[in-house]
């Protein structure tokens, strides 16, 4: 199994803390400057990378009025595609101040691209790493064009089945893909967390033997966080300035202290998570006056019998362990004993005859 991919010099896999995506998508609601701020809020909100997506209602789509390109019911009811594309597409021409903008601050930016000419534009602003979207993770010449960019490469599944995923992974590789992530993803804006079926994560990462991450359309973060403890290396999730501001996708999108929780919340899950331990933690080491052993309760005598009515099993955890009790009992004091002290093998001998 690949162990990690590199972003940006910032490795990503299960060994490594939790790689935070903050997606814009529409949420500039087409203004540039809202564009920038939201630069700013991922960068102040922890996340590693913020991303974008690449792609022009002409190139997306038809403008075309035909049924099949009209969408009945939920989040976008009663727009054609193209309408939609129109009002929710990021700008060309505002990438290269996008990419200034993240540069400026630090921040690693990249894009999903849609076609090959949003390759090309990306291609031209040194784009660190491609994002194939989860709706187009079954056009296997996008993947191919994407992967020969020799760039790091994530792929959403979304509502590709085992074997739509696998081709999409040997597209990938075919092409020449030599660091590829998968990420579980449910495709519904928003989802209901009880569909996303989370130990899907781990059976992913054995069965297609990639980093593994969540894509996650839920509107709280408890869906993300646990994702974590199910072996997700990635984390990528919509994000606004505003909930209410009534762009096409605000509504499912985390607002600033959100993104800012998600951050910090998953990076302690992973912290959490550690490595399989069954001695003393640094936290534990004090508290070792609360466990319980053996202890003179009453003064002892050399040569006098330890007993039930001398010796207990009582906290602190200095003595020898309760199991020993048995093992105590009517052996001989070589020394006197004190009440309270902590029994231990050098204060006894043999049983009495």
């Amino acid at each position: 199994m690949t162990k990690f991919i590199s972003i940006d010099g910032r490795r990503i896999g299960p060994d490594y803390p939790p790689y935070i995506i903050a997606e814009v998508s529409a949420n500039h609601n087409g203004k540039l400057e809202n564009a920038l701020k939201l630069l700013e809020i991922a960068k102040e909100a922890g996340a590693d990378a913020v991303k974008l997506q690449t792609y022009t209602a002409d190139t997306i789509t038809l403008d075309c009025d035909k049924e099949d390109f009209q969408i009945r019911g939920g989040l976008w009811d009663g727009n054609t595609l193209y309408s939609l594309y129109q009002q929710a597409y990021t700008p060309w021409e505002w990438h290269k101040a996008l990419f200034e903008k993240a540069k400026s601050l630090g921040l690693t930016i990249f894009s999903s691209p849609f076609d090959a000419t949003a390759i090309e534009l990306l291609e031209s602003l040194d784009a660190p790493a491609y994002k194939i979207a989860s709706f187009e993770a079954i056009d296997l010449p996008l993947i191919r064009t994407a992967a020969r960019t020799k760039k790091p490469l994530i792929i959403s599944t979304g509502m590709a089945n085992q074997d739509e995923i696998q081709e999409a992974i040997e597209a990938a590789k075919e092409a020449g893909c030599t660091e590829l992530a998968i990420l579980h993803c449910v495709s519904g804006y928003p989802t209901p967390a009880d569909q996303y079926n989370l130990r899907t994560v781990a059976d992913m990462t054995e069965r297609f033997e990639c980093v593994v991450g969540l894509s996650d359309h839920t509107i709280e973060n408890i869906t993300a966080i646990t994702s974590i403890a199910m072996g997700a290396a990635i984390v990528e999730k919509h994000f606004t300035l505003d909930r209410q501001g009534g762009g096409p996708d605000d509504s499912f999108s985390l607002e600033p202290e959100e993104l800012s929780a998600l951050c910090r919340d998953t990076k302690m899950a992973w912290q959490a998570l550690g490595k399989v331990n069954y001695t003393l933690t640094e936290a534990e080491k004090g508290n070792v006056q609360f466990r319980r052993s053996l202890y003179a309760v009453k003064d002892i005598r050399q040569g006098e019998p330890l007993t039930e009515d001398n010796v207990r099993s009582i906290r602190p955890g200095y003595g020898l362990a309760p199991k020993h009790l048995p093992d105590v009992l009517d052996t001989i004091a070589t020394s006197d004993i004190e009440r309270g002290t902590p029994i231990s093998w050098e204060f006894i001998k043999n049983k009495a005859p």
